[in-house]
Parts: C-alpha cells; structure tokens; sequence
C-alpha cells in the first residue's frame, strides 16, 4: 500500500519548483509562499544548497539569485513522479478509509461531523461524506489560522465547535499527538480514526 506523501520531500519538491519559477525569490517571499516559518525555509534551502540542487549567486543590494542545477532538475523530476505516484494512492486508500468510517456513522445514525484536521483527507473525508448526505458541521483544528475551510467554519478550541454525533480524525502531520488530545479534552464524543493514518488503536 502506498503511504501518505512525506512531508519532508514534498516540501523539497515545492522548494525546487518555486526556484525554477522564481529565480530571484527571498527567503521571506519562499516562507511565506510555503507557509512555513522563515527559519524552516532557510534550512530546507540551505540543504538544497549542499546537496548540489540549487545554486546561490550575490545580486546587487545584498539580493540572491537561486538556480536549479542539473542536479536539481533530476532531483525535481523524480520526487515529482514520486509524489503523483504516492498522492494519488494515498487518495485511493484515504477515500476507502474514509467510506468504511461513514458506513460505521450510518450504523450508528452519526449524521452531523465534526473533522479534527484541516489536511488533504479533511477534504477527501468532506466529498465522501457530501456524496452520502452526511453534514460536515465544520472542522476542529488548533494549529490553523484560517477561520473557514471548504466553506465551513474552522475551531481551534472544540468547546465552540457546533453540535455533533461523530468526529472523525483528519489531521495528517501529528495524527497521534492530535488525537490524543482531542481523547483528553473531550471524549463524550467517539472519535473514528481513518485506517489509513496507521495508528495503534
């Protein structure tokens, strides 16, 4: 079975895309477009660096210019292949994952969701349950700053989260640490875990 997309490889695929389209880019403009904090952006560079992939040259007024090497085009086009290869198993296998979660919530008469993660299988979970007729009421998610995703409204504290029957875990990068503490703040209400995340029960 494929697994989910790494983190640290699609972030490098997004750095060597944004230099190939940007050569005159800053560490702040790359931070800010990958949406990671400026000293996280400056490591991941400097790595590229190092590894041969992209090149560093001074401009005037204390500007840089990045280049892809050859190296770095190769390296680009693999982990390209790499991440539509994984992505798009990961989309079958979180689809299944999440309508095996759904036909449970029917079981059971869950109609009205809750999904704690705003992640890639927040929005596949969100289309599988709009084909069943379920309601998401909208997604619990602390580390997010965005107050709306897919049209519904995003929590960062689960107190305020609207009424629900079911929550079902959505989040991606820290799934155990997520649920966890989701288990200790409020566990009146099951909370369904994908197969696909791969967690101990």
């Amino acid at each position: 079975m494929n697994a989910v997309p790494d983190p640290e490889e699609t972030l490098t695929l997004e750095i060597l895309d944004t230099v190939q389209r940007n050569e005159q880019l800053s560490q702040r403009h790359l931070s800010r477009h990958l949406g990671v904090a400026l000293g996280l952006a400056n490591s991941y560079l400097k790595r590229c660096v190092r590894k041969g992939w992209i090149k560093v040259q001074q401009a005037p007024a204390n500007r840089y210019l990045y280049y892809l090497t050859p190296t770095g085009f190769a390296e680009k086009s693999r982990l390209t292949a790499e991440y539509l290869s994984t992505s798009l198993g990961f989309y079958r296998e979180a689809g299944n994952s999440c309508t095996r979660l759904l036909d449970q919530c029917a079981a059971n008469k869950w109609q009205r969701l809750l999904l704690c993660g705003v992640s890639d299988l927040a929005e596949i979970a969100t289309l599988r349950a709009m084909e069943r007729e379920f309601t998401i009421v909208g997604f619990y998610d602390p580390a997010c700053e965005r107050l709306t995703f897919l049209g519904k409204p995003v929590w960062r504290d689960l107190q305020n989260a609207d009424p629900h029957e079911a929550r079902i875990l959505t989040e991606i990068a820290s799934p155990q640490t997520r649920r966890t503490g989701i288990v200790q703040a409020d566990a009146s209400v099951p909370l369904l875990v994908p197969d696909v995340l791969r967690l101990k029960p």
